[in-house]
């Protein structure tokens, strides 16, 4: 997989090799799916089949200037990747495994299995033997350049939970839901962000300070605390020791992007009761969502969603308009 050919472009694709035939034949088609998509061709990587039927793949991508984001599924990958020389326009690529495992290896350099919540970061080009059944992954392809010299000949491996994981994985959110919008300098701004981000995984120390970082920031503590909406220590000061920052910086990344983090929290918690409430069957009682959703009694829950839904909860149970609450926070301001 490679980066697009006009700098500044953001674009949104998909490949796939799903379809009868070799394994050799699958990845060509894969292959030439998505360049032609990338509007480049490119040098074929060498590719070499561990045994038949051993290539299924799909995958659906974005662009932002030379960055690709792609959100990857394979069914079956037994297989030897080599790239070919790109002439000094090289490049990294992080998997960051949602579901199963990743295996790779290197001659020197050992064998790692990727588990699902975890991540792989690596230059193109060395030999790379590859393992990979039902295993779903987000893939990120940038420029090697700056990061060369932290990166060397190593596959790196770690945990996606970390706090500078946590930023970048904001990022890359960010930047696929906003692509399609991207102007061309909003391309490269979004594309050097990944790439500070990145060298803040190398370096195990990300600046949540600087300004251009903030909605990375911002999407990562919403990522963390939809992840805990439940969770009665979830409170600001939770989120910013998780995500490596001070609580000041949290709330100038939430102000930058004009939310505060505290008004989130109660949103989506808000937004799940609400989901609770139009369940047919066994849905809580008014007292054992306030209880489940930490608010502090009833009278609080109940005051609040009629603040946010203008329906009591008792009220709201009862509509049979289907007018559901969106519990997409990406939706609601």
């Amino acid at each position: 997989m490679t980066v697009p050919n006009a700098p500044g472009s953001s674009a949104t694709f998909a490949a796939e090799a799903t379809a009868p035939g070799t394994a050799a034949a699958r990845f060509g088609r894969f292959w030439r799916g998505w360049e032609a998509q990338l509007g480049k061709k490119q040098p074929t990587p060498h590719f070499t089949p561990g045994s038949t039927d051993d290539f299924q793949m799909s995958a659906r991508a974005v662009t932002a200037h030379d960055a690709v984001i792609a959100d990857v599924r394979s069914e079956f990958l037994i297989s030897t990747y080599t790239s070919p020389p790109r002439q000094g326009d090289e490049q990294v690529l992080m998997h960051v495994v949602r579901r199963n495992a990743w295996r790779f290896a290197r001659p020197r350099e050992g064998e790692h299995t990727v588990p699902a919540g975890h991540f792989m970061l690596q230059r193109m080009g060395p030999p790379t033997f590859e393992h990979a059944r039902r295993t779903a992954a987000t893939v990120l392809i940038v420029p090697t350049a700056p990061l060369a010299r932290l990166i060397r000949d190593r596959l790196i491996t770690g945990p996606a939970s970390s706090a500078e994981m946590r930023l970048l994985l904001g990022q890359m959110q960010l930047v696929q839901q906003s692509a399609q919008d991207l102007t061309p300098g909003g391309a490269l701004a979004a594309r050097n962000a990944l790439l500070a981000l990145v060298e803040g995984v190398l370096r195990q120390q990300a600046d949540g300070t600087e300004p251009g970082l903030g909605p990375a920031l911002a999407q990562a503590a919403k990522d963390l605390a939809d992840s805990r909406l439940a969770d009665p220590d979830l409170a600001p000061s939770m989120l910013a020791r998780e995500l490596g920052v001070s609580v000041r910086t949290l709330y100038r990344a939430f102000t930058a992007v004009e939310d505060s983090v505290a008004g989130y929290i109660r949103r989506r918690r808000l937004e799940q009761a609400s989901l609770e409430l139009l369940s047919p069957v066994g849905r809580p009682s008014v007292s054992e969502l306030a209880a489940h959703w930490q608010f502090a009694d009833s009278s609080h829950f109940i005051r609040a969603f009629k603040s946010r839904y203008g329906r009591t909860p008792a009220e709201f149970a009862r509509t049979d308009t289907g007018d559901e609450p969106d519990a997409n926070p990406s939706r609601r301001a």
